[in-house]
């Protein structure tokens, strides 16, 4: 099985081609506030030398569907995730009536009590190609760099995508739906994440950073290693996950 790697918070061309040139299938660039936050000018002149490399996907918490469009339509983005809650899911709505399928939607769902009913809630709308599982921490939205508990969530909201028996194999669509795992990922914890979620794809940020919005090469390109590493290891096929968070 492929796993999918997006490497996000890029602030910096130099940066997102050392993601591109590590392996990374997808670059993140934040529009909400953050460290690593970055204007619709500052991406725009990133986009000539990152088209048709990787997919460009654009970070947007409680953002209008008319101004993510915009940034869309003058950054070139190839895809859009969405932090907000229920405001997001009509948001997600509006992008797809406008895009379809030539964009894709992620929608973030924070670990939490609540995180199994937001998932049903997401797929139930039928807007979005993929979940994002992060940490929150207080008001932050993303970015945290700390890690929700995998082995709980292993059978709340991603077991329905790797195949363990759990309560959404009944839902066909539930079932189906791409989960992403985020939040507190690193080049050192990256693997056993893997093997405990056997999530469709992964994400990070400040686990790949020397500072706040400045990656470190090596480690990208060392988290990127060891992601597809554990991704083909026989056992995020089998289903037999070992280790713990």
């Amino acid at each position: 099985m492929s796993l999918w790697v997006k490497i996000c918070g890029n602030t910096r061309l130099e940066d997102a081609l050392a993601a591109v040139e590590a392996g990374a299938d997808a670059l993140g660039f934040v529009f909400a506030s953050s460290p690593r936050q970055v204007d619709v000018t500052t991406v725009e002149a990133m986009m000539p030398a990152l088209a048709g490399r990787a997919e460009c996907i654009g970070v947007f918490v409680d953002a209008t569907a008319e101004t993510i469009a915009r940034t869309v339509e003058r950054c070139g983005l190839t895809g859009v995730q969405l932090h907000g809650g229920s405001q997001s899911r009509q948001t997600a709505a509006a992008l797809k009536a406008q895009w379809g399928q030539s964009l894709r939607l992620l929608q973030v769902v924070h670990y939490g009590p609540q995180a199994a009913a937001e998932l049903e809630a997401i797929v139930e709308a039928g807007n979005c190609d993929a979940v994002l599982v992060d940490t929150r921490v207080g008001g932050m939205a993303g970015g945290t760099g700390v890690p929700f508990d995998w082995t709980e969530a292993a059978g709340r909201v991603f077991a329905p995508a790797s195949g363990v028996a759990g309560q959404y194999n009944a839902n066909p669509s539930l079932a189906a739906m791409r989960r992403v795992a985020a939040g507190g990922l690193r080049p050192e914890n990256v693997a056993n994440a893997i093997a405990i979620l056997r999530p469709w794809g992964v994400d990070v940020a400040s686990g790949v950073e020397a500072a706040p919005g400045r990656k470190d090469p090596e480690r990208v390109r060392e988290f990127v290693r060891r992601a597809r590493a554990a991704a083909a290891d026989p056992r995020f096929v089998s289903g037999s996950p070992t280790g713990s968070a």
